[in-house]
């Protein structure tokens, strides 16, 4: 009984010991990084959200500091703000899902008062059926992906943007980690099906480790009795998505398809190159991150640097039982994409981008 109480003991200090450095390493990193001003811009802004919190809140976070004033209103009352607050820009985010059927004539009247508009979609190309389908309505659109910029321009929108999406560093932060979210690995986010194809064949690999995989759909998965007690069901809120990005050893980033007909609306098949927003999220928690690869992530992260990169089952298993063994490496790159980020991957930066392009349009 006494061993068994000192091999524990031993093993909390261990834990303890390594979070220290951890937790430590990310204070020291955030310490470091040059602070950037930024020049106010004398605009009132009318920022419409589309309901991602973790998107949302940078972006209106960017917005007060940024401009003379920024006012947020809800979708269904887009119009009756714009008439009351006369802003000199209209900035909507995506304009999808959640907007009201008649949300294209009120862009009209918008802009039929000499008001600005422009939208950021942040959706594609997974929904391209639908954002080619209103980017006409705006004045100036800005797009997250970069393989979308020729898109629009072919049906005809004269100023369109790629503006890459980013982390808003007020919420995805490196926190202690606590004892409850730690896992050898982690994944957060939906059963889409190259994902549900990517663990199935991880499956036999994974029996012996501490796993986490939380999100809707994932009874899809064939061999879901040997992964289900990993499998956390639902919507994780932001702030507990932090904490198991900030606990967790290795945090997974699987980008959806792109293909039409999986589970997207896409049926010009246009491709995806541009990272997700999770890229930058998980990297604003200084975690270590293994990720599929998109052709335009080299614009941000250096693979073996500041992100680990697999391409298929084989090298993921294979990366992930190197990194578990090798905490120095892991917490060397986590701590670079930390850096990485914070520096120049928050939406103070693409807000400010995207208010220069306005200027300049």
């Amino acid at each position: 009984m006494e061993n068994v109480k000192e091999n524990r003991y031993g093993e909390a200090y261990q834990v303890g010991y390594e979070e220290g450095i951890r937790y430590g390493g990310c204070q020291a990193v955030l310490e470091r990084i040059p602070q950037v001003t930024r020049p106010k811009v004398d605009l009132r802004v009318l920022y419409v959200p589309q309901g991602f919190d973790a998107i949302d809140e940078g972006v209106q976070a960017a917005l007060k500091e940024l401009t003379r004033e920024c006012v947020v209103a809800s979708p269904e009352m887009m119009l009756q703000e714009t008439l009351r607050v006369h802003p000199d820009l209209v900035l909507v985010m995506n304009s999808l899902h959640v907007f009201p059927p008649d949300h294209a004539s009120q862009m009209a009247q918008i802009r039929s008062m000499g008001i600005r508009t422009a939208v950021w979609f942040v959706d594609d190309p997974y929904f391209t059926d639908d954002s080619i389908e209103l980017a006409l309505s705006y004045d100036v659109v800005f797009t997250h992906e970069i393989e979308c910029v020729p898109l629009y321009r072919s049906i005809g929108v004269r100023s369109v943007y790629h503006l890459p999406l980013a982390a808003n560093p007020h919420q995805f932060r490196p926190i202690p980690a606590k004892p409850e979210y730690r896992y050898d690995v982690c994944f957060i986010g939906n059963a889409f099906w190259n994902r549900v194809g990517l663990f199935d064949r991880l499956s036999s690999f994974l029996q012996d480790k501490r796993v986490l995989i939380a999100g809707f759909h994932w009874d899809r998965l064939p061999r879901y009795e040997q992964l289900s007690r990993f499998i956390r069901p639902g919507w994780v809120p932001v702030e507990e998505t932090v904490r198991y990005y900030n606990a967790s050893k290795i945090v997974l980033n699987i980008h959806r398809p792109t293909q039409a007909g999986q589970d997207n609306r896409n049926g010009r098949d246009t491709p995806g190159g541009s990272i997700n927003p999770r890229t930058y999220e998980i990297a604003g928690c200084g975690a270590f991150q293994i990720t599929d690869i998109r052709s335009d992530l080299v614009s941000y992260y250096q693979p073996g640097y500041d992100i680990e990169t697999f391409r298929d089952e084989v090298e993921l298993e294979a990366k992930i039982r190197y990194y578990l063994e090798h905490e120095e490496e892991r917490r060397q790159i986590a701590w670079r994409s930390l850096w990485t980020t914070t520096a120049a991957h928050t939406y103070s930066d693409r807000v400010s981008r995207l208010l220069d392009a306005i200027a300049g349009s």
